[in-house]
C-alpha cells in the first residue's frame, strides 16, 4: 500500500494515475474526499497542517509519496507552513507508527531544486552541493528535508527542477503567450536550466520508493539536456506555428511587475506566479543539476527531452482548450 499525499495536484495527479495503471494499491490523503470518486484509490480524510487524520492514515502503508506543498505563497509565512510544518508533522506521524515494526514505512520526500539554490556557473550541481537558496521557497523546502532527515534518516529525499507537462500551470503561462505571438524575457543574458517532463519525473519518484538501496539518499531527478528559455520558446512556437515576437523587460520593470502581482494576489486572496521572490529565482542565468546519481543508483534515466515533452503537453492543452492554434 502507497499513501501519497498531494494527489489532487499536478504532479500528484499524474503519479496516482501510474501507480494505479500499474496494478499498485493507492491510498491518497485529501481534505475533500469527492475529489477522488472515480478512481480505484482508498481515500483518506486528514490535514497536514493540524496532523489529524495523519495517524489514521499512514496506518498499514509500505510507502509514503509526500508530494504536498506550497509553490505559491500570499506571505513568507505560508511556505513554511505548508513545506515545514506539515512535513514534519507527516515525519512524526510515519516515526510513531514505524516504532516497534518489522518492516518500517519507506518515506519519498519531494523536495525541489530550489531548496539548493542555483549553480554558480554552467557546472549542474550535485547533490552534494551546499545549499544556498534564493527565496523563501526554497529555504522551506531545504528546512523541510532538514526535518524529514532529523526525524527519519532513512527517507529518500528527490529534487526535480522544472517540471513541465500536462495540467502544468506554470510553464503554461509562457506556452499561452508564445500562442498569442508573443515571448516575454527578462533581460539580462540567457539563462539555462534543468527540467523534467511530468510523466518522467512520476516513474523516478516510484524508482526511488522501490529500490532498497536508496535509503537516506538524496537524488536530482531530471532529464540529463539542459535547455534555455530561449530554445523552450522557439520549440513551443515552431510546434504552433507561431512566430513569436521576443520582447525583453528590463530586470527593475520585472520587479515592479512582481510588486504589483503581490499586491494582486492580496486583493484576490488568491497566490499567484508573479511575485519579487519569483523574480530574484528567474534572473539567475544556470538552474542546473546532475542527474547521473539516480541513474547509477536508482537505474532511472529521464527519457523524454525537450521536443517530444513539450509536443505532448501543447497537444493536451489544446484538446482540453487551454490553448487555440491552427
Amino acid at each position: 500500500m502507497i499513501l501519497v499525499t498531494g494527489g489532487t495536484g499536478f504532479i500528484g495527479s499524474h503519479l496516482v494515475e501510474r501507480l494505479v495503471a500499474r496494478g499498485e494499491s493507492v491510498r491518497v490523503l485529501v481534505r475533500r474526499p469527492g475529489l477522488f470518486e472515480k478512481t480505484p484509490v482508498e481515500v483518506f480524510r486528514g490535514d497536514l497542517l493540524s496532523g489529524d487524520g495523519l495517524a489514521r492514515a499512514v496506518t498499514g502503508v509500505d510507502t509514503i509519496i509526500h508530494l504536498a506543498g506550497v509553490t505559491k505563497a500570499l506571505s513568507a509565512s505560508d511556505y513554511y507552513s505548508g513545506n515545514v510544518t506539515a512535513t514534519e508533522n507527516l515525519a512524526r506521524a510515519v516515526a510513531t507508527a514505524n516504532a516497534g515494526a518489522a518492516r518500517p514505512i519507506r518515506m519519498v520526500h519531494v523536495s525541489s531544486l530550489a531548496a539548493v539554490g542555483p549553480a554558480p556557473d554552467s557546472t549542474p550541481l550535485t547533490e552534494d552541493a551546499g545549499p544556498h537558496p534564493v527565496g523563501h521557497y526554497g529555504k522551506s523546502k531545504l528546512e523541510g528535508e532538514r526535518r524529514v532527515r532529523a526525524i527519519l534518516p532513512e527517507a529518500v529525499i528527490v529534487r526535480p527542477p522544472v517540471v513541465y507537462g500536462p495540467r502544468d500551470t506554470d510553464v503554461f503561462q509562457m506556452l499561452k503567450s508564445i500562442s498569442q505571438g508573443l515571448v516575454v524575457q527578462i533581460a539580462g543574458g540567457e539563462r539555462w536550466f534543468s527540467a523534467i517532463y511530468v510523466t518522467d519525473l512520476a516513474d523516478g519518484i516510484m524508482a526511488a520508493a522501490k529500490e532498497p538501496k536508496a535509503a537516506g539518499r538524496t537524488f536530482f531527478l531530471a532529464h540529463p539536456e539542459a535547455v534555455s528559455w530561449t530554445e523552450l520558446g522557439k520549440i513551443a512556437a515552431g510546434i504552433m506555428g507561431r512566430s513569436a515576437r521576443v520582447v525583453n523587460i528590463p530586470q527593475p520593470a520585472a520587479y515592479l511587475a512582481g510588486y504589483c502581482g503581490e499586491l494582486w494576489s492580496r486583493l484576490t486572496r488568491k497566490p499567484g506566479i508573479v511575485s519579487r521572490e519569483k523574480i530574484r529565482e528567474a534572473i539567475c542565468p544556470w538552474w542546473l543539476c546532475d542527474p547521473r546519481r539516480a541513474q547509477q543508483e536508482l537505474g532511472f534515466t529521464a527519457a523524454t527531452g525537450i521536443h517530444q515533452g513539450l509536443a505532448t503537453a501543447l497537444d493536451w492543452y489544446r484538446e482540453a482548450g487551454w490553448l487555440k492554434w491552427a
